[in-house]
């Protein structure tokens, strides 16, 4: 992130407030022209700075966000963009109030792969869109502050969000917590969107195999995503299923009369570097561009699914509504 915003012919890192002293002095040593501290204040002060960016527990972002805005500052902040949707909402307001640029850091929203695949559907490419399923999964990290669905799955419900211009109406969901008690480990959530449209996901760091998986059902075509894969992320399966007759459904040669079979596209992808990606429009937007992409309000409303995903797990599964964001 230091490397982004100091590279950039538009910007320049002045200060970086760091309370651990392992990361100052790295910080100090890698990036000599900017002036380290353990105060926030030494920051906000400095009337030198435009923007500032927060990278820390989500716990803290409502506090130092809040702080930011208030000196005047422009903000972006890493997901999600507070632990409540009561604190995220409040720093929305407090944005709009004060006229300043609130942006959150759901990186994938600039993932070239991503992109590409709002596009296909964006333009009927897939059909009717009948249900997405996504998988993230890895050993670790471990957080403390926030659940599994928290810290993974609120990536993919904002690519979900993205990719359906839409918020999900009800959400069920059930989790463990083997780790640390009250704090789950593996959430799996189903999310109900406008159409009776479901998106499935799996978020777990208690998982031997790193995956980010995701698959696009539509009714003409099919879209997977492998994340892992960074030279060819992206297929298109031209297939789906041509009939339901429960006549023919009782030998194997009626069930496969059923299914249609076509070509399987591997679209080439342009790379890039999606934090860089998002760093740039950060600066757009500071200075009058660029887009409202994952800006404040689209932030609150992934938090919004997050609560009653929370919600849903406390109730044992509860199917739970979500909390318009406005």
């Amino acid at each position: 992130m230091i490397r982004n915003f100091n590279d950039n012919l538009s910007s320049q890192v002045l200060w970086v407030a760091e309370t651990a002293d392992v990361r100052r002095k790295m910080i100090a040593e890698r990036f000599p022209s900017v002036s380290v501290t353990t105060e926030l204040s030494d920051v906000l002060h400095d009337e030198r700075v435009d923007a500032v960016v927060v990278a820390t527990p989500t716990s803290t972002h409502a506090g130092i966000v809040t702080s930011a805005l208030e000196a005047g500052k422009h903000v972006f902040v890493e997901k999600p963009i507070a632990h409540t949707l009561d604190d995220s909402l409040a720093l929305c307001h407090l944005a709009d109030d004060k006229q300043l640029v609130l942006m959150v850091g759901h990186v994938f929203l600039f993932n070239p792969a991503f992109r590409a695949a709002k596009a296909y559907i964006d333009r009927g490419d897939l059909g009717d869109v009948k249900y997405i399923s996504m998988t993230r999964t890895n050993l670790g990290p471990v957080r403390g502050d926030v659940n599994a669905a928290w810290d993974l799955a609120s990536h993919d419900i904002s690519i979900a969000n993205y990719w359906l211009n839409e918020m999900p109406e009800i959400v069920t969901a059930t989790g463990g917590s083997w780790l640390n008690e009250g704090v789950e480990d593996v959430v799996f959530a189903t999310l109900t969107y406008p159409g009776e449209i479901l998106v499935h996901i799996e978020a777990s760091w208690l998982n031997p195999r790193k995956r980010r998986l995701v698959a696009a059902i539509g009714s003409e075509r099919m879209l997977t995503i492998d994340d892992m894969d960074l030279t060819e992320p992206i297929r298109i399966y031209d297939k789906g299923i041509v009939g339901v007759e429960a006549e023919f459904t009782d030998t194997f040669a009626g069930f496969r009369s059923q299914i249609r079979e076509g070509e399987v596209r591997i679209p080439h992808v342009t790379g890039g570097e999606p934090l860089k990606s998002e760093c740039d429009e950060f600066l757009r937007r500071i200075a009058g561009d660029g887009s409202d992409l994952s800006d404040g309000w689209d932030g609150a409303s992934i938090v919004s699914v997050l609560d009653a995903i929370d919600r849903s797990m406390a109730k044992g599964g509860e199917a739970t509504p979500v909390q318009p964001v406005q």
